[in-house]
């Protein structure tokens, strides 16, 4: 089956979870017109691309089935209206509050955040907690990866899709908050911007070297 091919039968696959909660695998190629294999092909590749989940279900007699449904990502692939929504608050808030305000609420996010994530992607090596932090960042919408730089002994993390890009692009102040995340989440480095989505780079980078 082509990749055209497959993108409808998998868009509609997660359309009908959304509606539906869970369903076996076996109903939604009965929905969709698909048979049973195929539709497990799908359901593993959106699996792998951590869109779905599994729970196994006991339903009669016979081995129990798995009962797909959507994870926080596969239901992030909806629009709800949240961005327009946050943008609107933002430019109240702007315009209501005390100058400097706004900076102080973003700087207080980004200490809770990074407290959170600090707990999240607990001991170990700078490596091996920016490997933790990746899959964390991955799980809400940001296309992350990170690459050694020997040259400077130390790693780059790469965002290459930013979940609030058009907010950033309106309130760029939110970029800051950013980088104060990264730099609290790692306290025993020097965190430096290296690259910038709104400057017409590929991604944000964020370079940390051991202190």
């Amino acid at each position: 089956m082509s990749v055209s091919a497959q993108a409808p039968t998998r868009e509609a696959a997660l359309s009908l979870m959304l509606r539906q909660g869970e369903i076996t695998a076996a109903q939604l190629a009965e929905s969709l017109q698909v048979s049973v294999q195929v539709m497990r092909r799908h359901l593993r590749s959106l699996e792998e691309e951590g869109l779905v989940e599994a729970s196994p279900s006991s339903e009669g007699q016979g081995r129990p089935s798995n009962r797909w449904r959507l994870t926080d990502s596969g239901r992030a692939r909806f629009p709800n209206g949240s961005e327009h929504f946050a943008l609107g608050l933002l430019s109240s808030m702007t315009s209501s509050l005390p100058k400097g305000t706004m900076e102080q609420l973003l700087e207080r996010q980004a200490s809770e955040k990074a407290c959170d994530y600090r707990d999240l992607i607990g001991t170990g090596t700078v490596p091996e907690r920016l490997e933790r932090l990746v899959e964390l960042r991955r799980r809400e919408g940001y296309v992350a990866e990170f690459n050694a730089d020997p040259e400077h002994n130390s790693w780059v993390l790469s965002e290459f899709h930013c979940s609030v890009m058009s907010i950033a692009q309106q309130f760029p102040c939110v970029c800051d908050q950013e980088l104060a995340l990264i730099r609290q989440t790692f306290p025993d480095c020097q965190v430096d911007r290296v690259h910038w989505l709104l400057n017409g780079n590929q991604a944000c980078g964020f370079r940390l070297t051991p202190c």
